[in-house]
């Protein structure tokens, strides 16, 4: 066999097996959700704390203290 035509059959039986891969989206998207639950309550419980290290920051090294 020719081999371009192996390269040929080898490419075809990838892509279909791509075409028969889908995926789980209903996964991901709880996984997405979840995550973007996480991030918001742990910004709820420390948000102050985190605003008032990024100020006390800022502050030391501009010189305001």
């Amino acid at each position: 066999m020719h081999p371009i035509k192996r390269v040929i059959i080898r490419l075809r039986t990838q892509v279909r097996h791509l075409a028969d891969e889908r995926g789980d989206v209903p996964g991901w998207v709880l996984v997405t959700l979840m995550t973007a639950g996480l991030v918001v309550a742990l910004w709820a419980v420390a948000g102050p704390a985190l605003t008032q290290v990024f100020n006390d920051a800022i502050a030391k090294v501009t010189g305001a203290i």
